[in-house]
């Protein structure tokens, strides 16, 4: 999708921030709205806030802020992108990353770290296979109870992503060339079972694996389990929670994701690379 990227530059325009937020998450008021004021404030005071234009229309947007690690590091901390429904699957999400990584380098940022669901499957290709993310982190319930569409019901865990823009390992991502990859035994972390109705559910976990690599696999489509079970989906949550976090706790990372055809059914796994 040809987008045109830049920053917003008038109130008109960041207003329709607000409207883009509202469709990107099925937001039913305006309680989680990040409001114009604040959008304005950051933007002049040394944040990021770059609108993806088709035309004259705004389509999609990033929205991000100077911060610290844990241990001090500065780094931007991307707090929000939001790509109109009628736009998503498109590439625009893509172009916004690239715009902001070259804004947050030009302010001096080797770092840009967010939050997303990890069991949301096209973030999480987006994040890790795209754009050469990695995440260790592992945060539960990161936002407390949410009403929007995409997170009312359940716990808001979320995957902190470290996009670490200057390394070669990024670089080579994002010129569409390889990687370094793992050798050696790949491990499943479990083995998902089909339910009455044939649906994928959690396997039996196995959560102490010693192989350099383990996979994880999680729904294909998250959105469409909750909706139409969500004792399910928080199934899937609790258990892959149990996973990352005894993972990560074992040093582990994770440094890619997959999305395959097996059989005419989408399947999709992360990959957690010791050390």
């Amino acid at each position: 999708m040809d987008v045109t990227i830049r920053s917003l530059e008038t109130l008109d325009e960041v207003r329709a921030c607000e409207e883009l937020q509202r469709q990107a998450w099925a937001m039913p008021d305006d309680l989680e709205v990040v409001p114009l004021h604040l959008l304005v404030t950051v933007q002049r005071n040394g944040g990021l806030l770059l609108g993806a234009f088709d035309g004259a229309s705004l389509v999609g947007f990033v929205f991000g802020f100077p911060g610290l690690t844990v241990e001090g590091r500065p780094k931007h901390c991307s707090h929000m992108m939001a790509v109109a429904p009628a736009y998503q699957s498109l590439g625009v999400g893509y172009q916004l990353k690239l715009a902001q990584r070259a804004r947050a380098q030009a302010q001096g940022f080797d770092l840009i770290a967010w939050t997303y669901d990890p069991l949301e499957s096209r973030n999480a290709y987006l994040n890790l296979h795209k754009l050469g993310g990695v995440c260790r982190r592992y945060i539960r319930d990161y936002y407390g109870p949410m009403a929007d569409g995409l997170n009312r019901g359940l716990p808001t865990d979320r995957f902190e992503v470290e996009w670490w823009i200057g390394e070669e390992r990024v670089q080579r991502r994002l010129a569409g060339r390889a990687v370094a990859s793992v050798s050696g035994r790949v491990a499943q972390a479990h083995v998902p079972r089909r339910t009455r109705v044939g649906v994928l559910a959690p396997g039996q976990l196995a959560l102490n694996a010693d192989a350099p690599l383990v996979e994880v696999e999680v729904p294909a489509d998250y959105q469409a389990i909750k909706a139409a079970d969500p004792g399910l989906a928080l199934e899937w949550r609790l258990a892959t929670r149990e996973v990352f976090e005894a993972y990560f706790a074992a040093g582990y990372t994770a440094v890619d994701f997959v999305s395959r055809l097996v059989e005419d059914e989408r399947h999709s796994f992360y990959f957690l690379c010791r050390g």
